[in-house]
């Protein structure tokens, strides 16, 4: 009887380990999205995640007491070194094997049959569970030996360091040093720009004024480009290769051929490496259905990273004299407030902008 039951704790220790794994297996928003949708299984897992550090605590817990009381009863059972060696081999089954597993119908089925049990435990423990996960979670960088912080750590530290009065860093600066910490967990599904939101060209489209200021209101610089049905995507239109044409022929004659790819569950991570290893500034976001949901672009992703939109006035990159003028004008405004003495008149005449003309100085 002893050893029946050693090998029943033993078995709820694998479960829970197991559990751990099937409820985290997508992100939560991932699951939540799913759950959305009217996925069963993403609806029925995601009341349990929706606690929070609770679920957490709960199966720790359940992975730590099974497992000491199948130790107990195994050294009951056997010579204690070998109810050790059952435990420790449980434990790595658990912690390496499962984890590198792939995620079984069995294991979903486990998952979906356990949840009920577990939701109705967390119904009447959430709170002191996650007392105790807000604890351990408050207290855990006071570690002296391994002296190891999280990401979510330095997040709340740069929060508090954002309240301090005398605080030497900018509030500007905080936020951007939080958006890029945050930045591997995000998602392409929450930064892209939605189907129904998307700028489309038909290939067979006319290229003249109308086609042209249409696209200029929309305020993107780039737009696929379908034939047929919409969700057809063949191509991608640059708004300054449709400049240099100005008028004549049809949109398929100025359009770029090439059209990639990345899925709405890639990370921004992998969306970045995209686009930097194809040198291209805009993706067709799809779907597990490999339909068309929307587009993202690298300043999407810059976006996330800067935790704004990025506006700049300022395109002239490719004139020379208007860059210095800008520049010009940038220190001028900065001496300005700073109460620095007068500026010169040349300096005056070259803080303004040009229109690719030398302004007149006189030397007097």
């Amino acid at each position: 009887m002893t050893l029946i039951f050693g090998a029943l704790f033993a078995g709820i220790t694998l479960l829970a380990i197991g559990l751990q794994r099937t409820y985290y297996h997508y992100p939560v928003k991932e699951l939540k999205r799913r759950a959305r949708n009217g996925d069963p299984l993403a609806q029925l897992l995601y009341k349990p995640v929706s606690y929070g550090i609770s679920l957490q605590v709960l199966l720790w817990l359940t992975v730590v007491m099974s497992a000491a009381i199948s130790f107990v009863l195994l050294s009951r059972a056997f010579a204690a070194w070998f109810a050790i060696i059952i435990v420790a081999f449980l434990l790595w089954l658990g912690f390496l094997w499962l984890p590198s597993s792939r995620l079984t119908t069995v294991s979903t089925h486990i998952a979906a049959w356990s949840t009920p049990v577990i939701n109705w435990l967390l119904n009447y423990l959430h709170v002191p569970l996650e007392w105790i996960g807000n604890f351990f979670k408050k207290h855990r960088h006071f570690n002296v030996k391994t002296g190891l912080y999280e990401k979510e750590d330095i997040v709340e530290l740069l929060e508090r360091q954002r309240d301090i009065p005398e605080s030497r860093i900018t509030k500007h600066d905080i936020d951007l040093l939080q958006h890029a910490l945050q930045f591997g967990d995000k998602l392409v599904h929450d930064a892209y720009i939605p189907f129904r939101s998307v700028t489309q060209v038909n290939n067979q489209e006319a290229i003249g004024p109308k086609l042209m200021d249409d696209l200029y209101k929309s305020g993107f610089s780039r737009f696929p480009v379908y034939e047929g049905e919409q969700t057809n995507i063949i191509g991608t239109l640059y708004m300054k290769d449709l400049v240099k044409k100005k008028s004549g022929g049809h949109v398929k004659d100025v359009m770029r051929k090439e059209v990639f790819y990345v899925h709405e569950n890639f990370t921004l991570q992998q969306a970045l490496q995209a686009f930097l290893k194809t040198k291209h500034h805009l993706f067709i976001v799809v779907n597990s259905f490999e339909e068309f949901v929307g587009i993202i672009t690298i300043e999407d992703i810059l976006e996330q990273v800067i935790g704004k939109q990025i506006v700049d006035e300022f395109d002239q990159y490719e004139d020379m004299r208007a860059v210095a003028a800008a520049a010009a004008k940038v220190d001028h405004d900065i001496n300005k407030k700073a109460g620095a003495e007068p500026v010169t008149e040349a300096e005056e005449l070259l803080a303004e902008p040009t229109d690719g003309e030398t302004p007149d100085i006189v030397v007097k």
